[in-house]
């Protein structure tokens, strides 16, 4: 069984999955308390579950980019549990667990989450799906496989509206006053649904297991937060 980890933003997610259900999940809002709600969290999460840490086989982590100390929070408890039981860790990118959960389509994907002092964080994504096609997906199409198209970058609202000159999905963690500025290029932004923007600590489960069942572990002392800005970090 796999126990995911995010706490990337003010947004904490832990997860239990074993490649074939959701065990347990929880999603919460964290104001800055991180350092005391996360370790709490997990225990409470694997009792009201009725799994214990001897059924762990591996732990996956959200990596970033994300809030300077919060991203260190997450990653230092997931790291005392792999070192102190001797289990596989595994980092995923955390913009990359954003985009699993958007459905395929044929447009380019932004995938936002805050990055503080009015900024975000966006990743650029294409779909490699066989049942991507060019304009929006329908409600039977499911999850595409999404790849990361160039590496991530600090920008603004408005310098992403005016940099989108064809129709292209956004999705992630956006003010209703971004939505509303975001929406007026109603020709090229289509905005993915409130329920799609949430990172789902299930999907960074689903994905860690895949890659811890393949072999594709890190390096537990090495692995180290991305941050986007190491003079000014991209969160607070």
């Amino acid at each position: 069984m796999m126990l995911a980890v995010d706490t990337s933003t003010d947004q904490i997610g832990i997860a239990l999955g074993d490649g074939d259900q959701t065990i347990a999940e929880w999603i919460w809002r964290s104001q800055q308390y991180h350092t005391v709600e996360l370790a709490p969290a997990i225990a409470e999460l694997l009792r009201h579950a009725g799994v214990s840490m001897d059924s762990i086989e591996a732990l996956s982590v959200a990596v970033g980019p994300g809030s300077y100390t919060a991203l260190r929070v997450g990653l230092a408890v997931a790291k005392g549990m792999a070192l102190a039981r001797n289990l596989p860790l595994i980092g995923i990118p955390t913009l990359d667990v954003l985009a699993a959960g958007q459905p395929a389509c044929g447009l380019p994907l932004g995938a936002v989450i805050r990055a503080g002092r009015g900024r975000i964080a966006l990743g650029w994504y294409r779909s490699s799906s066989n049942s991507a096609r060019n304009g929006l997906h329908t409600e039977d199409e499911t999850h595409g496989d999404w790849r990361a198209d160039g590496p991530a970058e600090v920008t603004t609202v408005d310098a992403l509206a005016k940099s989108i000159d064809r129709p292209t999905l956004i999705a992630g963690e956006l003010t209703t006053e971004e939505r509303q500025r975001l929406a007026r290029k109603k020709k090229n932004v289509v905005l993915a649904p409130p329920h799609s923007c949430l990172r789902r600590p299930s999907l960074l489960a689903e994905i860690g297991w895949r890659r811890y069942q393949s072999g594709q572990v890190d390096d537990t002392a090495a692995l180290t937060p991305i941050y986007l800005h190491h003079a000014e970090p991209s969160g607070e």
